[in-house]
């Protein structure tokens, strides 16, 4: 008997939006019917439609806290699964978990799982902001059958947190599509023409959105910190793309910064890259730098959350720690002025992946994890004030 699953996400896009898609597009159709129920999206949605995924968007779903949009939102998704009578219902980011959640304990669903791809808090907020939103996730884990967390950094905060149960937790990785194109001096040659570089540029890029949680303005100062005259290629949109590029220009280094914006082309991109960066403040375990490693790229990161699942300092990369751009520069001169030892970390970086962050694997858990037994009763959360019920 096939299942009917909506996977709800808050935006459809970058490495929560593919690992969601990703996983809905794994499962077997002849055992799953799937619907993406999203905020907004950008080709993901294309993609996942291609492969017989319905796409329900609702517009009112946001990342910001708004509670006018935030009830219509939880409105409509709440008609939504009444009306369509989804065995599982698969939670996706801090927003639409916290909604979907709702409506869904509320909607009967019987089995409700959660993707931890990161968390909400983190340390460069207030103690206030941060306890809230623990708190928050205490109290629907009472309503959520089993987690997902992208990493044993990820599953272990949420532990240490008490935001889960053990036995409500399974650790994966993120999963990215096959290398389409790996690291050689042909594929080189070809990405850099790409991108308007002289072939014997030295290069730093990284892959990600434009925001406070990717510190483009730590990348910026480390840039300028290296002994090595690097060009920095930055591939990825979001709100702080003009206001980097201004930092870029007034510190001198715009004719040694990149930024290229939304890009649909990034695995032809990735061999340009001499160092892969990430000047992350936190993260989960993100789906640039696995794709990095596929492709042959050695990578220098932050130490956050899970990225050490694949950057074992001194092994398969280099660790730094986070809003340190002094650290992040000497780091990143130490890989480009070691270019054996770099190949030998992406080498070994490589070889660790296997089949662990493949969507096969990752279809295969998620079909574990579904079909797992329901709990009997499962404690129904109280209406939100102010929300109503869905008509």
């Amino acid at each position: 008997m096939t299942q009917r699953v909506a996977h709800i996400i808050t935006r459809c896009v970058a490495g929560a939006g593919g690992v969601a898609v990703r996983g809905a597009v794994s499962l077997p159709r002849e055992l799953y019917a799937s619907t993406l129920v999203v905020g907004s999206g950008d080709a993901l949605l294309d993609v996942a439609r291609s492969s017989g995924v319905d796409v329900v968007v609702v517009p009112e779903l946001v990342s910001p806290i708004n509670p006018a949009q935030d009830a219509r939102a939880f409105r409509s998704i709440s008609r939504l699964l009444r009306a369509e009578d989804f065995d599982v219902v698969h939670t996706h980011s801090a927003k639409a978990g916290v909604l979907g959640r709702v409506a869904a304990s509320r909607a009967g669903v019987p089995r409700i799982v959660h993707t931890l791809h990161g968390f909400p808090w983190h340390d460069f907020q207030s103690a206030a902001v941060r306890h809230a939103y623990i708190r928050t996730e205490r109290e629907l884990s009472h309503v959520t059958d089993a987690y997902l967390a992208i990493g044993t950094g990820v599953a272990v905060e949420a532990l240490r947190r008490k935001v889960v149960r053990p036995e409500q937790l399974v650790t994966i990785g993120p999963a990215v599509e096959p290398a389409s194109v790996t690291a050689s001096p042909a594929s080189r040659a070809r990405a850099r023409a790409l991108l308007g570089l002289p072939a014997d540029a030295t290069v730093v890029g990284t892959v990600g959105r434009m925001d406070f949680q990717k510190a483009p303005e730590v990348m910026l100062e480390a840039l300028a910190r290296m002994a090595t005259p690097a060009v920095l290629v930055w591939v990825g949109g979001g709100p702080l793309l003009e206001d980097t590029a201004r930092r870029a220009q007034a510190s001198g280094l715009e004719r040694r910064v990149l930024l290229l914006g939304h890009r649909t082309d990034v695995a032809e991109l990735l061999p340009a890259f001499d160092v892969f960066a990430m000047s992350s403040r936190y993260e989960g375990l993100p789906c640039a730098i696995v794709e990095a490693q596929a492709c042959g790229i050695p990578v220098v990161a932050t130490s956050v959350n899970a990225v050490s699942d694949v950057v074992v300092p001194g092994v398969t990369g280099l660790l730094v720690a986070p809003q340190d751009p002094d650290q992040l520069a000497q780091a990143l001169d130490h890989a480009l002025t070691h270019p054996r030892q770099a190949a030998a970390w992406a080498e070994r970086a490589t070889a660790q992946l296997g089949t662990r962050y493949d969507a096969s694997t990752l279809g295969a858990t998620l079909q574990e994890v579904y079909t797992g037994d329901p709990e009997v009763r499962r404690p129904l959360l109280a209406p939100v004030p102010g929300w109503g019920r869905a008509s």
